[in-house]
C-alpha cells in the first residue's frame, strides 16, 4: 500500500477525507493558509449582528452551547458573551466523568451562565460502549453521538433560536474543500462527521430490546424540524479566530485546571481531553485504522502555527506516537475496560480485528506483529 504523506505537515493519506493538491500539500493545511486571508472584524460584527435575530424571538435564552467544560467550552462562553448573547449551556455527560473534567464544569459555571446536565440511561449506555467497539471500534460513541444531538434537542424543545459551536473541525483535520467555509452545522453535517461511524439509531433499535423512545436522546432533528422553528446551529470559528493553545491560555485564566503531569498519555500537551477517562482508547483506535492519532494530530496544528518544524514533528510523532493504551489520567486499562464489562483479552482481540494490516508489519499468518509493550509497527515510517 502507498502512502502519501503531506509536505508542509506529516498527515498521512490514509487519513479519510484527506485531500492533497498538485504540491502534495493537504487540505487542512490549504485552509489554515486561506483563513489568513479572512476579514475577522467583518466575521465578528456579522456575529454580533445575529443577535438581533434572537432577540426577535423573545424567548429566554438567545443560544444553547453546548460545553464538556474543556479549554474551547471555556473559550465560547466567554467570547458569547462578551458579544452581548444570553446563553444556556448544555452537557451531555460523559461516559467515566473524571475529578478534574467535573472541576472545570463548575469552573465554566462561575462564568455566570445557566447550565443543564442530561445523562442517558447508563446501563444501555454502557451495552451501547460495548457494542460499538466490537462493531465500528469506538468505545464512546455513545458521548460523540450525544454531544451533538442533546444541546440541539434542547434548543428544538425551547425554541432556541442558534445552538453554537467551536470550530468546525474540517478546517484543521483536512476535510473536504465544500465544507471548508461552511458556517453551519446542519443534519447532513451531523451524518456525515458527526461521529456517527456509518451506523444510525435504527441499528441500536435492532440490537437492543429496547423501546424506541430509549434512543431518543441519540437522534439529531432533522433539517426540516430545525428550519420550521428557524434554528441554527453555528461554528464559533466561522466568526473568531481559532487555535487551541490560545483558547487554553484564555481559558486558564478564567480559573481552568489543566492535567497536573506535562503531557497526558497519547498527546503533546496537558489541557484537552480532560473529562473523559475513555479518550486514550478512543484515540487509539484511530491509530489501528489509520496510522495516526492525537500526537500527530497535535503535531501538524504546531506546524501550522510554527510552534514546531516538520523534522521536529517528525521526530516527536516517531517518539510518541501509536503507544498502546495502557492507562490514561491515573485510571489503569482494566478498570476503564470493567465499566463497559469488557476484559483486556477482549480488548486485544477487537484491536486485532481492528488492525489495517496494509499499513502495519504483519507475521507470516498476517497477524500484527507487536513490541514487548503491545504497540504496532508502521510498515511506512512518517517521512
Amino acid at each position: 500500500m502507498s502512502i502519501q504523506f503531506c509536505k508542509k505537515c506529516i498527515y498521512p493519506s490514509t487519513k479519510p477525507e484527506l485531500q492533497f493538491n498538485s504540491q502534495g500539500i493537504c487540505q487542512g493545511c490549504i485552509s489554515y493558509e486561506n483563513r489568513k486571508t479572512i476579514d475577522w472584524q467583518l466575521r465578528e460584527s456579522q456575529f454580533k449582528e445575529m443577535l438581533k435575530k434572537a432577540k426577535k424571538k423573545n424567548v429566554e435564552y438567545d443560544c444553547v452551547i453546548p460545553v464538556s467544560g474543556g479549554k474551547d467550552s471555556i473559550f465560547q462562553v466567554i467570547k458569547v458573551l462578551e458579544c452581548g448573547y444570553n446563553p444556556l449551556c448544555v452537557t451531555s455527560t460523559t461516559d467515566i466523568f473524571t475529578s478534574i473534567g467535573k472541576e472545570n464544569i463548575e469552573v465554566l459555571k462561575k462564568l455566570g451562565v445557566d447550565h443543564f446536565q442530561i445523562s442517558t440511561d447508563p446501563v444501555l449506555r454502557k451495552k451501547i460502549n460495548k457494542f460499538t467497539l466490537k462493531s465500528v471500534g469506538d468505545i464512546s460513541w455513545a458521548e460523540h453521538v450525544t454531544i451533538y444531538t442533546i444541546p440541539t434537542r434542547i434548543a428544538l424543545n425551547f425554541n432556541i433560536p442558534y445552538v453554537i459551536w467551536g470550530e468546525n473541525p474540517n478546517n484543521d483535520s483536512g476535510g473536504p474543500s465544500w465544507d471548508e467555509n461552511s458556517s453551519k452545522l446542519t443534519a447532513r453535517w451531523h451524518n456525515e462527521f458527526g461521529g456517527l461511524l456509518g451506523l444510525r439509531t435504527s441499528d441500536l433499535i435492532q440490537e437492543f430490546d429496547e423501546p424506541e423512545n430509549k434512543f431518543n436522546l441519540y437522534c439529531y432533528p432533522s433539517d426540516e424540524e430545525l428550519l420550521k422553528k428557524k434554528i441554527d446551529g453555528i461554528f464559533l470559528g466561522y466568526f473568531f479566530q481559532w487555535d487551541g493553545n490560545s483558547n487554553y491560555e484564555i481559558a486558564k485564566k478564567n480559573g481552568f485546571l489543566n492535567y497536573e503531569k506535562k503531557e497526558l498519555e497519547g498527546s503533546l500537551v496537558n489541557y484537552e481531553n480532560l473529562d473523559n477517562a475513555q479518550m486514550r482508547v478512543h484515540d487509539y483506535f484511530k491509530y489501528l485504522k489509520y496510522g495516526y492519532d492525537r500526537v500527530t494530530d497535535w503535531c501538524c496544528w504546531h506546524i501550522r502555527r510554527g510552534r514546531l518544524s516538520r523534522n521536529e514533528a517528525l521526530e516527536l510523532n516517531k517518539e510518541k506516537s501509536g503507544k498502546y493504551p495502557s492507562s490514561y489520567m491515573g485510571y489503569d486499562l482494566k478498570e476503564i475496560l470493567a465499566d463497559i464489562d469488557c476484559t483486556i483479552t477482549e480488548f486485544n482481540q477487537i484491536c486485532d480485528d481492528f488492525t489495517n494490516v496494509e499499513i502495519f508489519k504483519c507475521n507470516n499468518e498476517n497477524k500484527p506483529v507487536k513490541t514487548e509493550d503491545g504497540s504496532l509497527i508502521l510498515n511506512h515510517p512518517y517521512e
